[in-house]
């Protein structure tokens, strides 16, 4: 990235009261919650930004923040949010408050407060400054006015030129400028903005049909270049507006708490247009970006640290990362050399047994020595790359001894998943977990899969004919 990512539009104030629930009011029927702690943090593009920035990113955030007693303490948070910048917009208004009231992940009630929205007055020389300057520009419209200032449209629409433009938009806010590069309603906000497009809703279209028929009425009819529309649990998917569509699917990931997610979805697409990603790279990013921050436990993750993103396949980072949560760490070992549908089987079994999956994978050394001088058909690099892509994969690391009970010692996991033919015998790395203790179980296997198999019938298949072909 050349410049930073600007994130312009209306900033909240979130405040989350979380506590334990364990029993109803006797006056009423209604939970207790007890032991309360107050967590405050920036939302609407404020959120947008505070995410951009703890992918070490440089973010400028122009937006109205009030002088009001909730305003002065959004300037505050925004302040210690390292690598973010504030722009303020000359505003009049009551800063909206939005006061979340949870018992353990679940929310109990919000309680609003604040004005819908406020009188932005002008668009300010250092806000255009920061718009010359951008790699991206982030639109996170919250229908409260910023999007609506005098010669904000004006602004961005000449940003575009040289910056690609990424509007998340809202039924109360305005239409994406002209020309921008992605637009990235959710469903429902798609058949809103579609319906007042003057798109007629179509009795035979449904699903995905639908979502299609409406991305394609908003690429034509605001001008842009693609839609995005997300779809929770379902993923994205993606328009030109002619042709087919791109069809972007979202792994499986409990989802206590998504709120957030649309705004760490077009963050990571904003991040990437700005690295030089294509809209479909950028859009399939966002994706698995929105999917991990739910899993993650949604806002409630962004008042820990943030992981470095070098450190994000670490297998110890993992560890670590789920300890600290007091989750359940799984890891599986083996060669893993031609990768078929019962490698598959076991890893997704593996996978449901806790918070995370940890492969141990044998070097090539490890294998000829296991196997033969003739093993593996895929050097170690190519066998770690086509596992990291499994989506029940969390981390994967190489071991080189004849057996993982080192790496075991280091990562310490709660459970150590084997699939095969062990049932009613002990498992060779049942006494390292009973170390720390651990572990060992047998998973159930697919019969008939077997990469030894596929080998000798890959050889028969190709071996030399009585006539010097080959078959």
């Amino acid at each position: 990235m050349s410049g930073p990512l600007v994130v312009v539009g209306d900033t909240l104030l979130d405040v989350d009261t979380t506590g334990v629930a364990t029993r109803l009011s006797p006056d009423s029927p209604v939970p207790v919650v007890e032991d309360a702690v107050e967590v405050a943090r920036p939302g609407g593009a404020g959120l947008a930004a505070v995410m951009a920035a703890r992918e070490g990113q440089d973010v400028v955030l122009v937006t109205a923040v009030a002088d009001d007693e909730a305003g002065q303490r959004l300037a505050t948070l925004l302040s210690r949010v390292p690598r973010v910048t504030l722009v303020r917009l000359p505003a009049r208004g009551r800063t909206p408050v939005k006061h979340r009231i949870r018992a353990g992940t679940r929310p109990v009630v919000r309680l609003d407060s604040g004005d819908r929205a406020a009188v932005v007055e002008r668009v300010t020389d250092a806000a255009v400054d920061a718009f010359a300057s951008a790699s991206a520009i982030l639109v996170s419209d919250y229908g409260r006015g910023v999007t609506a200032a005098p010669g904000m449209g004006e602004a961005l629409y000449a940003a575009r030129r040289h910056a690609a433009v990424v509007w998340d938009p809202h039924p109360r806010g305005t239409a994406p400028v002209r020309g921008s590069r992605l637009v990235t309603p959710n469903a429902g906000e798609a058949a809103e903005l579609a319906r007042r497009a003057g798109l007629v809703a179509d009795p035979a279209a449904d699903g995905f049909a639908a979502v299609c028929r409406q991305a394609d009425a908003l690429v034509r009819a605001w001008g842009v270049a693609s839609v995005a529309v997300t779809m929770g649990e379902r993923g994205a998917l993606l328009s030109y507006g002619t042709g087919a569509p791109v069809a972007l699917p979202a792994p499986s990931v409990p989802a206590a708490d998504p709120c957030g997610a649309g705004d760490r979805f077009a963050a990571t697409a904003a991040l990437a247009l700005a690295s030089g990603a294509v809209t479909t790279e950028a859009v399939q990013a966002a994706v698995l970006a929105a999917s991990r921050y739910v899993a993650a436990g949604g806002p409630a993750s962004l008042d820990s640290d943030p992981v470095p993103p070098a450190a994000e396949s670490s297998a110890e980072q993992v560890a670590q990362r789920v300890r600290s949560r007091g989750g359940v760490l799984i890891a599986t070992g083996g060669c893993f050399d031609l990768l078929h549908a019962g490698h598959v089987a076991t890893l997704r079994a593996a996978r449901r047994l806790g918070d995370a999956l940890v492969v141990c994978l044998n070097s090539d050394d490890s294998v000829r020595r296991l196997k033969g001088p003739d093993r593996p058909l895929v050097a170690a690099a190519d066998r770690r790359r086509v596992l990291e892509a499994v989506e029940d994969v969390d981390a994967v690391v190489v071991f080189d001894e004849d057996t993982p009970d080192a790496v075991l010692r280091r990562l310490r996991p709660d459970v150590w998943a084997k699939g095969g033919d062990y049932a009613g015998s002990e498992l060779p790395e049942a006494a390292v977990l009973t170390e720390w203790g651990g572990l060992a179980v047998v998973l159930p296997y697919l019969p008939g899969r077997s990469t030894s198999e596929l080998v000798h019938a890959a050889r028969i298949t190709h071996q030399p004919s009585i006539h010097g072909g080959s078959s």
